[in-house]
């Protein structure tokens, strides 16, 4: 049960044309010409990686406040998600914000503003 002579099953069908023998080798150029994603990464991505804070501190606040002569701030507006408690606070501010620090809510009801989150 061979194949015969020496000649045969050693023609066009045997020389790796298909699946994907061949395509780190000789057939290199063809898959930089047209099979670029044949190699690499792919799949699902989790959201969670992508998602960034966006935060502000309250000596950036106080300058906000200052520039537009506002008594009431409201971060989520601006387009911010959370407030730190780098610097402090001159005079008595609302701010609405989604979330804040430990520090950024004392130094409020210090200078004795108010903080206003969403529930």
């Amino acid at each position: 049960m061979g194949w015969g002579r020496i000649g045969q099953h050693r023609k066009a069908g045997a020389k790796g044309g298909v699946g994907m023998s061949g395509y780190h080798k000789h057939k290199w150029s063809w898959t930089v010409k047209y099979g670029q994603d044949i190699y690499g990464k792919a799949g699902f991505k989790r959201p969670w990686d992508k998602r960034t804070v966006r935060v502000v501190n309250l000596d950036q606040v106080q300058q906000i406040a200052d520039g537009l002569m506002l008594d009431e701030v409201d971060l989520t507006k601006l387009g911010y998600d959370k407030l730190l408690g780098r610097g402090g606070l001159k005079r008595r501010l609302i701010i609405n914000v989604g979330s804040a620090s430990k520090s950024a809510i004392e130094k409020i009801k210090k200078a004795g503003g108010e903080l206003k989150t969403p529930v």
